[in-house]
C-alpha cells in the first residue's frame, strides 16, 4: 500500500445508504491503485461547528491558521491537513448540506482563510477535492435550483470556499435517490414509490460506478504528483 492517503468524509448520519454507498464506492477506487483511503462517519463523533473564537487569526498567536477547539474532530483536521486527497459527502438537507458537514466545513475551512487585504488562504498543502451530494430531487430541479441559479446558492458558495483553500472541487451527484426502503410505512404520498425502487434499480449502480472511477482518478493523481502540491494554495 502506497503512503499517500485519502479521506473521505461522510456528512450523512446513516452509515449503510445513499452517502455512506457513494463513500465505500469512492474508496473502493481508491484502494484499488492500493493508496490509503480513510473514511470518517462525522455523525460518529462529538463536535461543534466554528465558536468564532478566532484564535486561528490572531497574529502570531499558537493557534494561527489551524482551529484551537479541541474535541471529537480536532484529530482528524490535523490528518486531513497533510492528505494527498479529499472527498466531502453530504446528502442535500433543504437544499443545502447536513448540519454535520457544515459544522465540518467550518472547521475544516475558516482558519485558513484570511483577513488580509487579498484573502489569501494558508493550507499547509493543496490537493485534489471531490464533493458528493446525494438527492431526493432529479437532476433538472437539482440544476434549476441548486447549481445554476448563481453562485449565492448554498452549494455552489461551498465549492467557491473549497476551491479558495484547497483545489476547484469535482462533483459527483446521486439524484432522485430512495429516501427508504419502504415507502408504505411513511406519510409519502407525493413521491411515486415504483418510479423511485426503478431508479434505484437502473441508475444508482452507475453513480455508485463513477464514484468507484472518480476514487480510482483521484488515486492515480496522487500517485503521480510525487510530493504533493505543498505549499500556499493560490489567492
Amino acid at each position: 500500500m502506497s503512503e499517500k492517503r485519502i479521506f473521505v468524509i461522510n456528512g450523512s448520519p446513516r452509515k449503510r445508504w445513499n452517502t455512506a454507498m457513494m463513500c465505500e464506492s469512492f474508496a473502493e477506487g481508491v484502494r484499488s491503485c492500493q493508496v490509503d483511503a480513510e473514511i470518517v462517519h462525522l455523525y460518529d463523533l462529538d463536535f461543534k461547528g466554528c465558536r468564532s473564537c478566532f484564535a486561528c487569526k490572531v497574529k502570531g498567536g499558537r493557534h494561527f491558521g489551524r482551529c484551537a477547539v479541541k474535541d471529537g474532530i480536532s484529530d482528524v483536521l490535523d490528518r486531513v491537513a497533510t492528505a494527498d486527497g479529499l472527498v466531502l459527502a453530504s446528502p442535500i438537507y433543504f437544499g443545502d448540506l447536513s448540519a454535520g458537514m457544515r459544522a465540518f466545513a467550518e472547521r475544516l475551512l475558516f482558519p485558513y482563510h484570511q483577513y488580509d487585504s487579498g484573502h489569501t488562504t494558508i493550507a499547509p498543502r493543496r490537493f485534489p477535492v471531490t464533493v458528493i451530494y446525494t438527492m431526493n430531487v432529479d437532476e433538472k430541479v437539482a440544476a434549476q435550483k441548486y447549481f445554476d441559479a448563481g453562485p449565492g446558492t448554498a452549494l455552489n458558495l461551498f465549492e467557491s470556499f473549497v476551491a479558495h483553500v484547497y483545489s476547484a472541487p469535482k462533483r459527483l451527484c446521486a439524484y432522485d435517490t430512495m429516501q427508504f426502503a419502504d415507502y408504505g410505512r411513511y406519510v409519502s404520498d407525493y413521491f411515486d414509490s415504483a418510479a423511485k425502487a426503478a431508479s434505484r434499480e437502473e441508475r444508482f449502480p452507475k453513480d455508485l460506478a463513477a464514484a468507484r472511477e472518480a476514487g480510482r482518478e483521484m488515486a492515480m493523481a496522487a500517485l503521480a504528483d510525487g510530493a504533493g502540491m505543498s505549499g500556499q494554495a493560490p489567492r
